[in-house]
């Protein structure tokens, strides 16, 4: 594999067969997302038709095998060693796997027994999920690999967001398209399935062929413990700090998502313009990436994440003056607020990501990029899974009603009561906007500027070529380092090596 990247200085430019070969790999981590999102509560409980309580309960339980997929996942992708890296391999063993696991997610079981039916969905899910982590925790770790630079990663950001709010967009837009194209609504579920699994899948073979591995970072990769998986990354304030920022953001664009589709059609009566919503969400989503890269670099990354939080809470509050039988347009512009407040948060959440196994690396003297991922990920699905679990449940306990299969396979839906309307607005507005007010208080505590990146990475650059003549200086510099980040000393539990 021929280096893909030119040094600028002690950093790392990237070349952009690069940042696009790296970029296409998260049409699946935003594609599956985003059709997970919109769709996959309606899937359960309106064609596979099992009550929204246990719709819910399928995706909560699978957490419980995340909690130790997830970590464990990154802990062996930081000791994998190949001749094609740590995190690779995983790329090209998934291209199948995606493709099936995503068939599978989408099959429309349709056993006589809800019992049955519910141990099929849970098993499907739990097989796409395991998937989703043997690929996605490598690939999110890479990231931290292919460059050092702190601008220079809000570029691979960029471009993965490019790619990730294009799958974003067709699994937004295409999904009802495709099964509505069937008589049947289950053969359009199955043909769905199909249709994405090859998207999510082949953008794998490029991630493989067009990315390549530091060597030296895998000479300072960590040892397995259990201690420093679970427990240690959550005494780092910065860790916490950004948990906090990526939870609660991306859990109020989920909670949106999922109820999105119940909004349009049981408020608004337009359930015929839901697509054309998110579609107008994604693109504006798109548009916006430029101006948010261009912010970061004139401020900083927390400054712009946190312009985009605070213009989405605007754009939430103006949903509540929209109301059913005005202009289209009103709605159109508020998916297009939101969307480019959205597109300011994803590209900032993940171009701060890479600069946690830097963090931690000045902590603990190793890099541990799969571990970081590893925590992510399973803190990603599990809050995403808590959001579906939470909004199922309250709709259900607010009366909703599901739609009654017609003796054509179509679906018929039914009137909704009064209290479940205005519960659907309350729960719309209300949920999203508190989960962003408390990322927007993550932000407000973390404290890596670009400033003190540059620093941090110089100071690990010259520990990590073993510079033998460490000064005074050297070791005054590290403890002000630690100081700004508000690092703890590092304890070593017993039986922990050095």
């Amino acid at each position: 594999m021929k280096d893909t990247t030119t040094r600028l200085g002690d950093s790392t430019r990237l070349s952009l067969a690069t940042r696009i070969g790296f970029g296409v790999g998260d049409i699946y981590g935003g594609g599956a997302v985003t059709i997970v999102g919109i769709l996959y509560l309606y899937f359960l409980t309106d064609v596979v038709r099992i009550r929204p309580a246990l719709a819910g309960t399928v995706i909560l339980i699978s957490k419980i095998w995340d909690a130790v997929s997830d970590p464990l996942m990154g802990n062996l992708s930081d000791r994998t060693r190949t001749r094609w890296g740590r995190r690779r391999p995983y790329f090209l063993i998934g291209v199948p796997l995606v493709f099936a696991s995503t068939v599978l997610l989408w099959f429309p079981v349709a056993f006589a027994s809800e019992t049955g039916r519910f141990i099929f969905v849970l098993a499907a899910y739990v097989v796409f999920s395991t998937v989703i982590t043997m690929v996605m925790i490598p690939y999110n770790a890479l990231a931290s690999e292919l460059t050092t630079d702190y601008n220079e990663r809000t570029r691979l950001s960029t471009a993965r967001i490019v790619f990730s709010t294009i799958g974003s967009g067709l699994c937004a837009v295409f999904p009802l398209v495709i099964v509505n194209s069937f008589a049947s609504t289950r053969h359009g579920f199955l043909a769905m399935g199909a249709s994405f699994g090859v998207l999510f899948a082949l953008p794998f073979i490029a991630v493989f062929l067009m990315t390549s591995e530091r060597r030296d970072f895998q000479e300072h990769s960590a040892r397995p413990s259990l201690y420093a998986t679970f427990v240690e990354p959550f005494r780092i304030k910065p860790f916490v700090h950004i948990l906090m920022m990526y939870l609660f953001a991306f859990v109020a664009s989920d909670a949106l998502q999922s109820v999105v589709i119940y909004y349009m059609t049981y408020y608004l009566g337009r359930a015929g313009d839901t697509t054309t919503l998110l579609g107008t969400l994604l693109v504006m989503q798109l548009v916006s990436l430029a101006f948010f890269g261009w912010l970061s670099r004139r401020t900083s990354k927390r400054a712009a994440f946190g312009l985009g939080a605070a213009m989405w809470i605007v754009a939430m509050a103006f949903s509540l003056l929209i109301r059913p039988g005005q202009w289209a347009g009103i709605v159109y512009l508020f998916g297009a607020v939101v969307g480019f407040a959205n597109g300011g948060i994803v590209v900032m959440i993940y171009a701060i990501f890479p600069d946690m196994p830097d963090i931690d690396e000045l902590y603990s003297g190793v890099r541990r990029e799969g571990v970081y991922s590893g925590l992510f990920t399973f803190m990603r699905k599990l809050s995403s899974a808590f959001a579906l679990f939470t909004i199922a449940n309250l709709l259900e306990l607010t009366g909703y009603r599901a739609p009654i299969e017609g003796p054509d396979g179509l679906l018929v839906d039914q009137p909704q009561a009064a209290g479940f309307v205005l519960s659907l607005r309350l729960i719309f507005f209300g949920v999203p906007v508190v989960l962003m007010l408390l990322s927007l208080f993550g932000a407000r505590l973390y404290r890596l500027t670009p400033q003190l990146h540059d620093r941090l990475r110089v100071f690990l650059d010259r520990r990590r070529a073993g510079d033998p003549s460490e000064s005074a200086d050297d070791r005054a510099e590290e403890q002000e380092l630690r100081a700004a980040l508000a690092l703890p000393e590092r304890p070593r539990p017993s039986g922990e090596q050095p």
